[in-house]
């Protein structure tokens, strides 16, 4: 049997057919209802974070890395808050957009960089690690190999979200692969919120702050973590 290789998969559906349609889902032109309704919920879930980082009063100059950073939703406007920003997405696409969408929304970036890069790849010292929207790509294994190389390159603070395993959810997603087209659902991992916390507290961080997102077709569990 055939074991599949998750980040392979998310690599080319994210240089294939999936970045059409999460570029047209993060930007601002016409989209179906469902897919208004996840961007509405993913720039809910960034407002958070920045609220979260405005509100510590320290932005400007703060070093940051956006790991998986997609079209630039949340790199963009930290970079144009004064914080210098490194991000990251395994999708060459997703990195050429986010890059033009910068120039044209910020003119200079000399405090944001991009690259194409996979999570494990990354490497470095930063102040705080975000990691928004990407762990619904792994599995619970995978997963914990995840967070803790992120957990390792985060100084202060690590701000991840994931979508929560609960029978309500897990039955949401269960009607999501029924839809057609577009509008159906991508492949997609559930996480019990316990299991993050712990991973995480596995690592040498502790929970400072804590947000929940939901709209119709979208729901995300954002946490903070500062290391203990």
């Amino acid at each position: 049997m055939n074991t599949i290789d998750d980040k392979i998969v998310v690599k080319e559906y994210f240089n294939a057919t999936g970045f059409d349609r999460w570029r047209r889902i993060y930007g601002d032109g016409e989209v179906n209802k469902v897919q208004l309704d996840i961007r509405t919920g993913h720039q809910q879930t960034v407002d958070t974070v920045i609220s979260w980082l405005e509100a510590d009063g320290n932005l400007s100059g703060l070093s940051i890395c956006d790991a998986g950073c997609g079209v630039g939703s949340l790199s963009i406007p930290l970079a144009k808050a004064g914080a210098k920003v490194f991000a990251s997405d395994i999708s060459e696409k997703m990195v050429d957009e986010a890059k033009d969408r910068a120039k044209e929304s910020l003119g200079n970036t000399d405090n944001l960089t991009f690259a194409a890069q996979d999570l494990e790849g990354l490497s470095g010292k930063y102040n705080t690690v975000i990691c928004l929207d990407v762990l619904i790509h792994y599995p619970q294994d995978k997963a914990a190999q995840m967070i803790a190389h992120l957990a390792s390159l985060a100084e202060s603070r690590l701000i991840l979200s994931f979508a929560p395993k609960t029978l309500c959810y897990s039955l949401l997603k269960k009607i999501g692969e029924l839809f057609p087209g577009p509008s159906k659902t991508t492949r997609a991992y559930l996480h019990r919120e316990a299991d993050i916390i712990k991973i995480l507290e596995d690592n040498g961080f502790s929970i400072q702050r804590s947000a929940m997102t939901s709209t119709r077709f979208y729901f995300s569990r954002l946490l903070e973590a500062t290391r203990q």
